[in-house]
């Protein structure tokens, strides 16, 4: 039928436009589950459920088995729900594994294939979901095909870390709540890409919180655990004016709390934010508008990038990068004798700054 973005499926969910089968896949676990808690709740009410609900998980599936549930018919409903979580692990869908538990590729399915079979005439009183966590169907294949004429495809792409702070105003904002540019960037720095991680720490931020607050740094300071002085952002921002004194004092912090800051997040975002600064050397056009287009980022940030750029010139900013490679091997054992991650990250904030 089609292949729908998240406001679609939600849409139609919520309007009561179900179909036959969701294939819900792809590399961000969060709009997987969103979608597939959409469905489990909307279907059915709580009295049908007990009838006309199955959770079943992929590793402990057969294709028969599935198939003689999904082909049952609902008692005393219109519909009933076939959920499979981890579809990744169900073989018949995804293929056999070898022993280090990676998929491997097999013989397309005959049309024998009772999976496939079902998939190109699956009841309209079925709804079966598949969520297929952290991979993809092969577009190629006949299980993919079917699903994609017969059902719902939904791929959950990874969010870019650009984009978090943006996505973190925008889930605030939907409750009610707005937050400041530099503490939405804080939260972002600190907790990545993973955005049912990031949702976890918004909503604990909004508990004591009454609806229509500012989130500020002080209320992740307290509510989060991030310190409001001694995190990554600060530590760029230190590095960008060029203050040594501001960024040997996070470093200390760093070092003394390892678990808090992980050397290989603090690499990440030291790449990220030079990278922006090389690009924004490149700029033939410097104005704002340009820059906040070019780099991705709030504008209200577009001044550090000014200053950054003047402190460190476009040869010192390649050799930051190269350092960055340099370094980043370090930390995974190459060319480094046993030296503690603490003592690289205070190596590497040196050469960067001199």
């Amino acid at each position: 039928m089609a292949i729908k973005s998240y406001e679609e499926l939600s849409r139609d969910i919520k309007n009561k436009i179900y179909h036959p089968v969701y294939l819900l896949q792809g590399d961000e676990a969060f709009y997987i589950d969103k979608i597939s808690d959409l469905l489990e709740d909307t279907v059915l009410n709580d009295m049908e459920k007990e009838f006309n609900q199955s959770i079943v998980y992929g590793r402990d599936l057969e294709a028969p088995e599935m198939v003689s549930i999904v082909k049952r018919y609902p008692m005393m409903s219109n519909y009933q729900v076939v959920l499979i979580k981890e579809a990744q692990d169900f073989k018949a869908l995804m293929g056999k594994k070898s022993e280090d538990g990676d998929i491997e590729k097999e013989d397309e399915p005959s049309e024998k294939n009772p999976l496939i079979n079902y998939l190109n005439n699956p009841l309209k009183s079925t709804v079966l979901i598949l969520c297929v966590k952290y991979k993809t169907l092969d577009k190629r294949g006949k299980i993919y095909k079917a699903i994609e004429k017969n059902g719902i495809v939904y791929e959950s792409k990874k969010i870019y870390e650009n984009k978090v702070p943006e996505w973190i105003e925008k889930y605030l904002a939907e409750k009610n709540f707005k937050i400041a540019p530099v503490a939405a960037k804080l939260m972002a720095d600190h907790l990545g890409t993973d955005l049912s991680k990031v949702v976890n720490e918004c909503d604990k931020l909004l508990i004591n919180q009454k609806p229509g607050t500012t989130i500020d740094v002080s209320i992740i300071e307290t509510n989060i655990g991030i310190s409001k002085d001694f995190n990554i952002f600060e530590l760029q921002s230190a590095l960008g004016q060029r203050n040594i004194i501001k960024a040997t004092r996070i470093v200390n912090y760093f070092r003394a709390n390892p678990k808090s800051n992980p050397f290989v997040l603090t690499i990440f975002n030291f790449y990220s934010y030079f990278s922006k600064i090389i690009m924004y050397h490149s700029l033939a056009d410097k104005s704002k508008n340009n820059v906040v287009a070019a780099l991705k980022v709030n504008p209200f940030f577009i001044g550090d990038y000014e200053t950054a750029a003047k402190n460190y010139p476009l040869p010192k900013v390649i050799q930051i990068i190269s350092t960055l490679r340099e370094y980043d091997l370090k930390s995974k054992g190459v060319n480094n004798n046993q030296t503690p991650e603490g003592d690289l990250l205070r190596e590497l904030v040196y050469k960067i700054l001199h």
